[in-house]
């Protein structure tokens, strides 16, 4: 079975939020899409209150999170500072 490496979420068709898991870390940016091109911003670590806001309001990026690394592992990134480096390889694979 593949595994969604990356979340995006389109928030009006002119801008979209990308998650992902790297290195350990969740990470986000924003992209742009304008008519002269697309425009990625740089990638951010989020900090475990911005983890935990997911969790607490069960939003769509919590979801992908619990299915990517487990329920587990997710309340341990909701208590560390940005890193979750007790994630297995293989989970992230």
């Amino acid at each position: 079975m593949l595994a969604c490496k990356r979340l995006r979420i389109d928030l009006d068709g002119s801008l979209a939020v990308d998650y992902r898991i790297e290195n350990g870390r969740v990470e986000q940016r924003t992209v742009e899409i304008a008519a002269e091109g697309i425009e990625e911003k740089e990638w951010q670590p989020l900090t475990s209150e911005q983890v935990s806001s997911h969790v607490l309001a069960d939003t769509v990026v919590a979801r992908w999170l619990r299915r990517r690394i487990g329920i587990f592992r997710l309340m341990r990134a909701c208590g560390q500072s940005s890193s979750i480096d007790q994630l297995s390889p293989r989970t992230l694979a």
